[in-house]
């Protein structure tokens, strides 16, 4: 037996791959069993990590024989002359389309909570499984993994039947397997312990690879009236990081909002860092007129914005604010006032109409996030909807008041929030 169990696999597996180090390879894992032999590879070349959910679309009479394959971010690979010849219609191929799809739906949200797969665009990326048998999830998992673009694709496994491998090796830019036995029956065979992966091993382990670091940090800020005001705040970075969001707190609010934190939780499970800090001091904050001072808020984190430029792990992220009550008033400034650095804006139970003055000049893309039985804060975000120069979105959370406390309308706040962020402010840095 040459492998203990699936962590001696990807142990073993990561020295032979040694030479891709260089190359800042993403590692991902064909779930179950290729995901904890993934993080072994992932861990030893400091690599990011994550899994590809891809399902095949197997023939009717065989489905171990795939005419294409489906995966998340409705990626779609079918070969339309299999389909033909093996008389599959049009209303069955649709069928099975339709049914694989909704179980890659579910597994996404499943073993991800829902987060996308990291972007694979222009990288190389490691394909990890704990064994090949027919080979043909993998092979479905290359051709996703290359509509995704990504640049070189390898697939990496401790074991393989000959013939998984020769199928292989013509799709993917290099195969390695580690064993290749002429006699094949089964991938357990060749493990002392081969057993069952559960689900909730998955997902710890690419929660573990998401986490990153968590750091608390002082936000310095000029005062005109003297010394340098220095700020708390957590910052927090996963592995991968495309996007840094920084929160913009409402009156009698911290970083320590129970809301914002489970937002900003939300977003570091789809890869974003995440800087939550107090936009006022201690001394400040029973300063009714400092509250509403959006003007000098505004510009306090326009001077954050300048420091993070500054903060290594995140110095070139692109710029999101996350603006709650008067705090979204305060990023709409800091919006206009850094057209070129904020790239992205949401605003949640915001006003708006106190950056009146601001609003013609916000050219990063804006959703306005309100609740439904917010009848008065609705009117004004509708108000300062209107005013807006670039393009901006209003989100109504039906039977939700101001502070969203109704069950199931903060979920679907943060759900809002990280799809506008993956649609604004990864695209428009990259523009």
């Amino acid at each position: 037996m040459p492998f203990r169990d699936r962590r001696d696999a990807g142990h073993r597996l990561a020295q032979a791959l040694e030479a891709y180090r260089e190359r800042r390879p993403v590692v991902l894992g064909l779930p179950r069993g290729g995901v904890p032999v993934a993080a072994e590879v992932a861990d030893a070349l400091s690599a990011p990590l994550d899994a590809v959910i891809v399902r095949k679309l197997g023939a009717p009479s065989n489905p171990e024989f795939a005419f294409g394959a489906v995966a998340e971010g409705g990626v779609r690979i079918v070969n339309d002359d299999m389909c033909e010849a093996l008389g599959i219609s049009m209303p069955i191929r649709q069928g099975i389309i339709d049914e694989q799809e909704q179980q890659v739906r579910r597994r996404v949200q499943l073993l991800r909570n829902g987060r996308p797969l990291m972007d694979l665009r222009g990288r190389v990326v490691i394909i990890v499984d704990d064994g090949l048998a027919t080979g043909s999830t993998a092979t479905a998992a290359v051709s996703v993994v290359r509509a995704l673009g990504a640049r070189t694709v390898v697939v990496a496994v401790p074991v393989g039947s000959p013939e998984a491998v020769r199928r292989l090796r013509r799709v993917a830019d290099e195969v390695l397997c580690l064993e290749i036995p002429p006699v094949f029956q089964a991938v357990g065979e060749w493990y002392d312990d081969f057993t069952a992966v559960p689900d909730d091993t998955v997902q710890h382990l690419l929660a573990g690879a998401l986490r990153g670091d968590v750091l608390e940090v002082d936000v310095p800020i000029p005062s005109p009236a003297g010394p340098l005001l220095r700020l708390p705040g957590i910052l927090e970075v996963p592995a991968n990081a495309r996007g840094l969001v920084i929160f913009a707190h409402g009156s009698g609010s911290s970083r320590l909002s129970p809301r914002n934190q489970r937002v900003a939780a939300s977003l570091v499970s789809a890869s974003f860092a995440t800087l939550l800090f107090d936009l006022m001091s201690i001394a400040e904050d029973g300063d009714r007129r400092l509250v509403f001072d959006v003007a000098r808020l505004g510009q306090r984190l326009v001077h954050t914005i300048d420091w993070v430029r500054e903060v290594d792990p995140v110095r070139t992220l692109p710029v999101g604010l996350f603006g709650a009550s008067t705090g979204a008033a305060a990023a709409l400034v800091a919006a206009a006032e850094s057209p070129r650095l904020v790239h992205s804006v949401v605003s949640r139970g915001g006003r708006p109409d106190l950056a009146a003055d601001w609003l013609p000049r916000v050219t990063a893309p804006t959703l306005l996030i309100v609740g439904g039985r917010d009848i008065d804060v609705l009117r004004l975000n509708r108000w300062a909807a209107e005013r807006l120069a670039g393009p901006h979105e209003l989100a109504v959370v039906d039977h939700a008041t101001h502070l969203f406390e109704e069950p199931g309308t903060l979920d679907q706040v943060c759900g809002l929030a990280r799809q506008w962020f993956t649609r604004t402010l990864v695209a428009t840095a990259r523009a």
